[in-house]
């Protein structure tokens, strides 16, 4: 069959990167008989600009997202030329809201999942390039961010008396069914693992929380326990977000899958990136029931626009999870193969150190393009697709 995939590539380095992510993805489907149909939508603060600042995507951007099999997302944001900021829409949202958060709402993507991974040959950013804390295999989790509520939710406002800002409010949401279908989600990705936590190899839940404080806290905590229950193999605990993000960096092989409310999980996952060697690594995972949308967690970078420079391993592991969630909605054991090839691929040059892009290359001298680490992680993902 053929599946369709819809690419949203966005503003910066946004379209660069996933030229290399379809790159990756068209030389494994030769080997193993996969075919795609792929559909670029343009979008983002540039597309904003240039086409009568009127909406960030084009009229039935959203209707084709929720037909396609598989969405693939670059990144978004893009700096006005004239006055030197990010661009706005005229609801104050910004140019590129509506293929990200837009999606992830109206599309009910409320999961969003983060594998936290470091590979071989890759230094995490803890003390820089000059000292290895953690080794490959210490660092393997999965952290799970509730993704349609929360701090994030479009229920606060302004007061500006006099047209003067004076008041803002963000009003925390916080539901049963919000923090029911994230919490289950985070125990079945627990339970399919392969394996535990790294320091103790048990299957093991953590859920974040402030529930010295905050209200929603304590009915996401009193809700993790009661799902927990149906669990009984998987061990459950809490841990407070703020003493949480310096147990994460000192001793992130305790943990196997966490899973947290909107706001807490969006500050932990980029924390956590620096265990895994920066957002140049990271990958990011959008499922509801029925879509999935799949990126690299790494913003735009305008300034690094058309230089061919940024690392594109994020958006070709992002791309690698897509075929994985496809091919198990699908049980298609080809796309299974094809995203272990994938990352398999990524690895192997990882470990050969080169080619590497800047933020992952010692020596500044040595650095790859963009285009080149793509085309290495193309070649031997096709070899070890036709295995």
């Amino acid at each position: 069959m053929t599946y369709d995939v819809v690419t949203l590539p966005g503003d910066g380095i946004g379209p660069e990167v996933m030229a290399e992510g379809l790159r990756v993805i068209q030389a494994v489907s030769g080997p193993l008989k996969l075919d795609f149909k792929f559909t670029e939508i343009p979008c983002g603060g540039k597309w904003f600009l240039d086409n009568g600042m009127k909406t960030d995507w084009p009229d039935g951007s959203l209707e084709r997202c929720r037909a396609a099999d598989l969405i693939l997302l670059g990144a978004v944001g893009w700096d006005d030329p004239v006055t030197k900021k990010m661009v706005l829409m005229g609801n104050g949202h910004m140019a590129g809201h509506s293929p990200v958060i837009g999606n992830r709402v109206k599309m009910d993507l409320y999961a969003n999942i983060r594998p936290v991974k470091l590979y071989p040959g890759v230094i995490h950013r803890i003390h820089g390039k000059q000292k290895q804390v953690w080794e490959p295999g210490q660092v393997d989790m999965v952290i799970l961010r509730e993704n349609t509520e929360g701090m994030y939710s479009p229920t606060g406002g302004v007061l500006a008396p006099g047209d003067v800002k004076q008041v803002a409010i963000d009003t925390r949401v916080i539901t049963r069914r919000g923090s029911e279908r994230i919490i289950r989600k985070a125990f079945e990705v627990c339970r399919a693992r392969k394996t535990g936590a790294p320091a103790d190899g048990k299957k093991r839940v953590t859920a974040i929380v402030k529930d010295n404080v905050l209200h929603g806290c304590r009915l996401f905590k009193e809700i993790f326990f009661e799902i927990g229950k149906e669990y009984p193999e998987i061990e459950k605990e809490t841990a407070i977000v703020d003493a949480f993000t310096q147990w994460l960096v000192m001793k992130p092989d305790w943990y196997d899958v966490v899973v947290a409310t909107n706001m807490f999980g969006d500050i932990i996952t980029d924390l956590a990136s620096v265990l895994q060697g920066g957002m140049g690594m990271a990958a990011g995972c959008n499922v509801g029931d029925s879509n999935g949308m799949f990126e690299p967690i790494h913003g735009s970078a305008p300034k690094y626009t058309g230089m061919d420079k940024t690392n594109p391993m994020a958006m070709i592991l992002a791309a690698k999870e897509g075929l994985a969630w496809l091919g198990l909605r699908k049980n298609d054991a080809a796309l299974a193969k094809a995203a272990e090839a994938i990352e398999e691929a990524v690895v192997s040059v990882l470990k050969d150190g080169k080619p590497l892009t800047y933020d992952l290359e010692t020596d500044a001298s040595k650095a790859a393009k963009c285009s080149e680490v793509g085309k290495a992680i193309a070649a031997r993902a096709a070899a070890f697709a036709a295995r």
